[in-house]
């Protein structure tokens, strides 16, 4: 919609982004060493001609980026233990289109529904050892930096709500905010199975007064105890996760609660060249407070998420056809988004990418009033 006197336009082009990433990797006796950056400048908002009717903070997180990406040290202390020392992403659980288990790495969720999860993950610097016995194997990390979800940010027309947030209280390096987490990983003839315990700060931020009265947001720590498995049928992988949060910090619940999270999947890969896979993510909040459901928490007792997803290879597998649906409810009543590209490759080093994100409005955070941020996408990737 046109918007009103003074506000950004949305409509038309909303991205024209140039991003790069190098990647150096060493390796000298039993270790290994890699350096990874990437940048990215958004030339969108010049072309648009409306760069002044966005905030500096919004410019700052929208316009270009220069980041440090996964930048560590690895390598065997002996023959049954590792040690990896640096930024690093640690993926938990079964799951490849929900999270429930999956907590040590945050997310990128400025721009929702364009990518993957795989895409989305930002590595955080921690040290992790390994240690290898049998079918079983054990990891133990301490996460050393506080880093959270990059969200969508006030100005922006996937940001839920018309005044800017309270501001973001900085937690820094310190041993106080050290974090840790313990993985316990069988692989067997058909089947896995995982067990999880962490102490991390919460994804999400709550709201605080200070002592001068002024609002200001904070993530606290919580404690997670969860599992995940996966078991092969044939063509079928059935897969399951499970995570039990205690001490979740609220706004406007005075004392802290438990949330049971459960997960339920199924690929099927029958069908040549094709992969299929359903999954259903249920969070119930234990001792649910009907003030939850107030901004800025907009938490209900149960919130159900669905993720469909369906991919085709073609052309001796140089046309990949993907589609993605993700819902908030039953059929997006909660809100939701639909993705439709093609991936062409063109050579081994060049990729072209098109395709269409739709979006749906609902009642669950960060979806009221996306239903009319739909776009079409198009993408031109050259690796060396």
């Amino acid at each position: 919609n046109a918007p009103e006197q003074g506000q950004p336009d949305y409509r038309g082009l909303s991205m024209f982004r140039g991003h790069g990433e190098l990647i150096a990797d060493a390796a000298f006796s039993r270790w290994k060493a890699r350096l990874g950056g990437t940048a990215f400048y958004d030339a969108a908002y010049q072309l648009n001609g409306q760069r002044d009717l966005y905030t500096d903070k919004y410019l700052g997180e929208y316009e270009n980026e220069l980041e440090l990406n996964e930048a560590y040290l690895k390598g065997s202390l002996s023959g049954n233990a590792d040690l990896k020392l640096g930024r690093q992403i640690v993926v938990w659980g079964k799951s490849d289109n929900l999270r429930v288990t999956d907590i040590l790495n945050p997310l990128d969720r400025r721009y929702p529904g364009m990518l993957d999860i795989r895409y989305l993950r930002l590595p955080v610097t921690m040290t992790r050892l390994d240690y290898y016995w049998e079918s079983w194997n054990i990891n133990a990390m301490l996460i050393h930096e506080p880093r959270f979800d990059k969200l969508p940010v006030y100005n922006g027309e996937f940001f839920p709500g018309t005044r800017p947030p309270p501001k973001l209280e900085t937690q820094d390096w310190s041993w106080d905010n050290q974090q840790a987490g313990v993985a316990l990983n069988g692989i067997f003839s058909g089947w896995d199975l995982s067990f999880y315990a962490a102490s991390v700060f919460q994804e999400r931020a709550h709201a605080e007064i200070d002592p001068a009265g002024v609002p200001y947001q904070t993530h606290d720590r919580a404690a997670m105890f969860g599992t995940a498995a996966n078991v092969v049928l044939g063509s079928w992988l059935l897969k399951g996760e499970a995570a039990y949060w205690d001490g979740l910090k609220y706004t406007n619940a005075a004392d802290r609660k438990s949330r049971f999270d459960i997960l339920a999947g199924v690929d099927y890969m029958g069908f040549p060249e094709t992969t299929v896979s359903f999954e259903i993510a249920n969070r119930h909040i234990i001792g649910y407070d009907p003030l939850l459901e107030n901004l800025p928490d907009g938490q209900r007792e149960d919130w159900t998420q669905y993720a469909f997803r369906f991919v085709k290879n073609f052309m001796n597998d140089t046309l990949h056809l993907t589609f993605v649906l993700s819902s908030f409810g039953l059929l997006g009543a909660e809100g939701g988004f639909e993705r439709l590209q093609l991936d062409y490759d063109v050579s081994d080093t060049i990729t072209v990418t098109g395709g269409v994100v739709l979006y749906e409005s609902g009642d669950y955070p960060g979806f009221q009033d996306i239903g009319s941020n739909d776009r079409l996408l198009f993408e031109l990737e050259y690796r060396f």
